[in-house]
């Protein structure tokens, strides 16, 4: 599916210079972006960002202090939640422990004043959907993590919205079930091709699930783009450092060609490949960066050209490695390669090792 064009033609949820303020501490500064109709939208970002009281403000929980929101078209500013169709999947889930999974499933419809027979058909049918329905009568409290999770979602699901909102559903849960429910939520919304909006700190979330991944910062929006592009071209330092998975250089512009350009840096002199750069003069400030799984290491005997430094520590990633090392003037830098690839190397702490990379695994940071 392509993102661009139901954006361009279809944008379901728009927010125009959308700003929210709490007395003089602003949330949320200047959101401008659109969500495709279908689309599965992610914002990420650490605590206090402003991703929370951006999907309040979808959901209607709060109102923009400057701004405007517009759901299929129509301005929702002071528009109450029952009225805007945008349900929620909470992060503590809010379900109610003193019913039963088929009456908290019933809940909205209920409200909604649709008729008893009608609620419990609708009611078994995402029940069974969701895969719980053997669970109907049974109280809350007796399912697992799991469980509660999916009666959220079919309690959600069940008035069959144009749009759900999920406020970071899956924290509470354990590593192996959040790989389950991370399988269950990107199925669901191809197979119903609902809008999702999904509310995220983990970057593993956001980007196995994502059409689109929303980087927020301080109330600012750093960066929106599709997962690859993000992860492949950070368009600032914040987001490289943020994803955590780069090694970020800075120096002077020392010589430029057509494809190439020379960087003086701390560490030595650098040339790094300068495609689809920003335009830059010599004596220039440039930022690049290389990713962990494009750092090459050699043993210091090889006499490969790079940067020296001294292995600090390993943590490993499933079938690959992360080798930490860090220079003599206190850089840190990091190498991540399969098990098979660091087996010929000696990686005890302290060993001494070459870095180095090709220039086209640099890329040029346009924001700095």
């Amino acid at each position: 599916m392509n993102m661009r064009s139901i954006i361009q033609s279809d944008a379901i949820v728009k927010l125009e210079g959308v700003v929210k303020k709490f007395g003089d501490f602003t949330a949320v500064e200047r959101a401008d972006f659109e969500i495709g109709r279908g689309e599965f939208l992610a914002i990420m970002g650490s605590s206090g960002c402003g991703k929370t009281t951006t999907l309040r403000m979808l959901a209607g929980l709060e109102d923009p202090t400057e701004g405007n929101i517009y759901l299929d078209g129509v301005r929702v500013n002071g528009k109450a939640t029952w009225e805007r169709d945008t349900p929620m999947v909470w992060q503590s889930l809010a379900l109610f422990p003193l019913l039963t999974v088929q009456e908290n499933v019933e809940f909205s419809l209920k409200m909604r004043g649709v008729a008893k027979a009608e609620r419990v058909t609708r009611a078994r049918k995402w029940l069974d959907r969701m895969q719980i329905l053997e669970f109907a009568d049974r109280n809350i409290a007796q399912l697992s993590g799991g469980q509660r999770q999916r009666v959220a979602l079919a309690r959600a699901l069940v008035t069959e919205p144009k749009i759900l909102l999920l406020d970071e559903p899956l924290s509470a849960l354990d590593a192996h079930l959040k790989v389950r429910m991370q399988a269950v939520l990107s199925n669901l919304q191809k197979e119903l091709g609902i809008t999702f909006v999904y509310v995220t700190h983990s970057m593993s979330e956001a980007f196995s699930m994502a059409d689109r991944v929303v980087i927020m910062s301080r109330g600012k929006i750093e960066q929106i783009g599709t997962p690859q592009e993000i992860y492949h071209a950070p368009r600032n330092r914040f987001v490289a450092e943020f994803l955590g998975s780069a090694n970020i250089f800075s120096g002077t512009l020392a010589d430029t060609s057509d494809k190439t350009w020379t960087v003086e840096t701390a560490h030595g002199r650098f040339t790094i490949g300068s495609t689809a750069a920003p335009s830059r003069a010599k004596g220039d400030t440039v930022s690049f960066i290389v990713s962990a799984e494009n750092m090459a290491i050699s043993p210091v005997a090889s006499g490969v050209p790079g940067i020296a430094a001294r292995v600090v520590g390993e943590e490993f990633v499933g079938a690959s490695a992360v080798i930490f090392l860090e220079t003599d003037s206190g850089t840190e830098l990091k190498v991540q390669k399969s098990h098979h690839e660091l087996a010929s190397l000696d990686l005890r702490p302290g060993s001494k090792h070459i870095l180095h990379w090709t220039p086209e695994c640099c890329h040029v940071l346009p924001g700095e």
